[in-house]
């Protein structure tokens, strides 16, 4: 015959209390984790693989580390190296012209948009979308409408690759499927990584 410990009810209260304390912090440290984890593997695998040797690459005396699948320099994430992507793109203004202002994203591609909203928006005021005075945005989003004499960014599919600036507006032009290697391109060259 076995025989049970006399537990108070005041006792078992908080024993059961801690029980579900000890779980819901549980349950929230993995549904954040694996959040972290899910948006830092989007897009792995989508970079040539013949082009990645390691966990490292060194490129003009910057070193990119690779982290899940992205390449990290610093507070910087991109999802290329300056080897990867096409060097194209002259004229394009530095990062001081984003240091503590405004800058504005229109893009027909999500990386792309991604790639400048988190990189440049180390820098700016703040990053937010908006639309160019000669595209009518049918996002559902009640977007400002911008020009060059704002800092734009607008990022377009096109049959031709091109990342040129004309004021304040940078134009980043390509294929849909090479869009966001254009776009860390142009932060190679606003960062003068390239």
């Amino acid at each position: 015959m076995i025989m049970r410990k006399i537990v108070s009810a005041e006792d078992e209260a908080k024993r059961k209390k801690r029980n579900q304390i000890i779980l819901g912090v549980s349950l929230a440290f993995v549904m954040v984790a694996s959040t972290i984890g899910f948006a830092l593997q989007s897009g792995v695998g989508n970079a040539p693989s013949d082009q990645i040797s390691g966990n490292e690459v060194e490129y003009n005396g910057f070193k990119f580390v690779n982290q899940n699948g992205l390449w990290v320099l610093g507070n910087f994430v991109f999802k290329y190296t300056p080897q990867q992507v096409p060097n194209i793109g002259s004229g394009i203004k530095d990062f001081g012209n984003y240091q503590g202002k405004p800058a504005y994203v229109y893009s027909e591609d999500e990386g792309a948009e991604i790639e400048i909203a988190v990189n440049i928006g180390q820098l700016a005021q703040r990053v937010q979308r908006a639309c160019p005075e000669d595209v009518i945005c049918e996002s559902g989003e009640d977007l400002p409408v911008k020009t060059c004499s704002d800092n734009f960014i607008i990022i377009k599919e096109s049959n031709t690759s091109s990342i040129r600036q004309e004021n304040n507006c940078v134009f980043i032009e390509g294929q849909k499927e090479e869009l966001t290697a254009l776009a860390d391109q142009f932060l190679f060259k606003t960062f003068g990584i390239r």
